[in-house]
């Protein structure tokens, strides 16, 4: 199965995480829904994946909560269950499988915390040499989780991109792959399992409320939902509304593509991307887009605390978004993925 280039069309390197002609980024063919899913998590779905043999931490079925939330039919899933917290789970078990299988042998990814901490997890079982650049600034925990699974962690200061800049270098200077959740279609690939696993607990939504940065998430469901419907396994696909930090909202656009943006501070640490790679292909499947402040945020995760739902501050952001829209929403069903738990920012 060839990885191309969605600009110019080049065949690339199974292990290559861009275009090596133009820059841009690479997608996977889709996988025809062909079969029965089997088993369950995100292995149920194998066949409906472009890999055969999987690495897997046992990954479950996340559970569903319904909440009452102004007026809104909502329900939660708790990617928290996950492994190692949090919904990165699901891209990383099928990105680590894929370049396992094509020889890979030391990797390295930069991370706010989530996506790094995941594939240490997964490089860990796979037998894969591990390097996580990561903000120095990262909360406390996730920076443990990530060296307690043996990765080498490298806490870098200044921003974000600065991390993303020293984990690109170190892989220009090594040879070790650049396995980045935001870059790699095999990621993106595996957190489709959120939509069919959703499908055939809940049906199809009538919108999806999530926190988007590099919107890898976003995206695996759009395109889960998508196929779902193509296979005539569903008639409809669901609005999706991408909620991001007025800290940090480049994708808070009426244009096609992502604008350049100041970034500032803010709790919502796992969306604070100024330069989405996926940015237009977001933009094209968002319903909406829309940005929530830091005092929203807080107020939301207090609501969910209080209710019995303990979320890291990025995911509660969602929920803010989602008071912001209730007046769109009020009587439609509407699923909210917690995209990790609040433990991480312990």
């Amino acid at each position: 199965m060839d990885l191309r280039c969605s600009s110019c069309d080049l065949v690339v390197d199974p292990l290559a995480w861009a275009c090596p002609s133009c820059g841009g980024v690479v997608d996977v063919p889709r996988v025809p829904l062909d079969g029965s899913p089997s088993g369950e998590g995100v292995w149920r779905h194998l066949d409906w994946l472009p890999v055969s043999e999987p690495v897997s931490l046992g990954e479950p079925v996340t559970p569903l909560v319904r909440l009452p939330w102004d007026g809104v039919d909502l329900t939660l899933k708790l990617e928290g269950a996950l492994p190692t917290g949090s919904f990165k789970d699901r891209g990383t078990a099928v990105l680590v499988s894929w370049l396992k299988a094509h020889g890979a042998t030391s990797v390295v990814i930069d991370s706010s915390g989530n996506a790094g901490a995941s594939l240490a997890a997964y490089s860990a079982r796979a037998g894969l040499k591990c390097h996580v650049f990561a903000p120095a600034a990262a909360s406390p925990g996730k920076l443990r989780q990530i060296a307690a699974y043996g990765a080498e962690l490298h806490a870098v200061p200044g921003t974000r991109q600065a991390v993303a800049d020293a984990a690109i270098q170190h892989a220009s200077t090594t040879g070790d792959v650049y396995a980045s959740h935001a870059w790699h279609p095999l990621f993106i690939s595996g957190t489709r399992t959120f939509a069919f696993e959703a499908w055939e607990q809940t049906g199809v939504p009538d919108a999806v409320v999530l926190p988007v940065g590099a919107g890898t998430l976003m995206l695996g469901i759009a395109h889960g939902f998508a196929e779902l419907r193509d296979a005539g396994l569903t008639d409809r696909v669901t609005e999706i509304y991408a909620i991001q930090s007025t800290a940090c909202t480049p994708l808070v656009t009426d244009g096609p593509e992502p604008v350049e943006v100041v970034v500032g501070d803010t709790a919502a640490e796992g969306i604070k991307i100024a330069h989405p790679p996926r940015g237009r292909a977001i933009l094209a499947h968002a319903t909406d887009v829309l940005a929530v402040d830091d005092t929203a945020l807080w107020k939301s995760h207090e609501r969910l605390r209080l209710s019995g739902v303990y979320t890291e501050p990025t995911s509660a952001i969602a929920l803010a978004g989602l008071s912001a829209l209730a007046d769109r929403l009020t009587g439609k069903k509407v699923l909210v993925p917690i995209t990790a738990t609040g433990l991480k920012s312990s």
